[in-house]
Parts: C-alpha cells; sequence; structure tokens
C-alpha cells in the first residue's frame, strides 16, 4: 500500500496537470488529509515553461549565429575563440561555451 506521503505527491501532481493552482491544490489536500498533508513548497511542482512559437526574434538571431560560427570554422578550422568573438561580434566566453 502507498504512504501517505506519496500518495499525496501522486495526487499533487494529478492536480497540477488539471490546472490548479499550489493554493488550490494545498486547499483541496489539507481538506482530505488534514495534520498529515504535506507542507506547501514551490519545489514540489514544477511549473511549465512558457511556450514560444517558433519564429521568435530571438531563436532566429541564435540560429543565425550559430551558422555563421559553424561556417567560419569549416572555412578556417585555426580560428581561435577571441577571433571568432571578434569577427560574429559576441563574447568570448559565449562562443566557448557553444563549442564546449
Amino acid at each position: 500500500m502507498l504512504s501517505v506521503q506519496l500518495e499525496q505527491r501522486i495526487n499533487l501532481k494529478f492536480l497540477v496537470k488539471l490546472g490548479k493552482t499550489l493554493t488550490e491544490v494545498y486547499a483541496m489536500l489539507k481538506e482530505v488529509y488534514g495534520n498529515e498533508c504535506l507542507s506547501c513548497t514551490k519545489r514540489d511542482v514544477k511549473r511549465p515553461k512558457t511556450i514560444r512559437a517558433p519564429d521568435y526574434p530571438q531563436r532566429q538571431k541564435r540560429t543565425k549565429t550559430l551558422k555563421t560560427l559553424v561556417t567560419l570554422i569549416r572555412e578556417d578550422c585555426r580560428l581561435s575563440i577571441r577571433g571568432l568573438a571578434e569577427i560574429t561580434g559576441i563574447d568570448k566566453e559565449c562562443v566557448r561555451q557553444i563549442f564546449v
């Protein structure tokens, strides 16, 4: 048989998937389980991130930058991170993280 905490976590995930707010979920769990109710924390629930359209300008810019970097590397594989950063106008650390 499931433990009370595990049962509450399953119910919590189910209610969040139904679109209930964390406050509503906590009130429902408190009503059902009373003193044995889980404490209300944000880490128990993974909130969905906002979904952006595929033609979002930042994504297009990022894709264009990556294509530019790949093209530059294919033309001259001896380019350093500093050289790529100067040519593209991107921070050196960003270029390094892309290729690591």
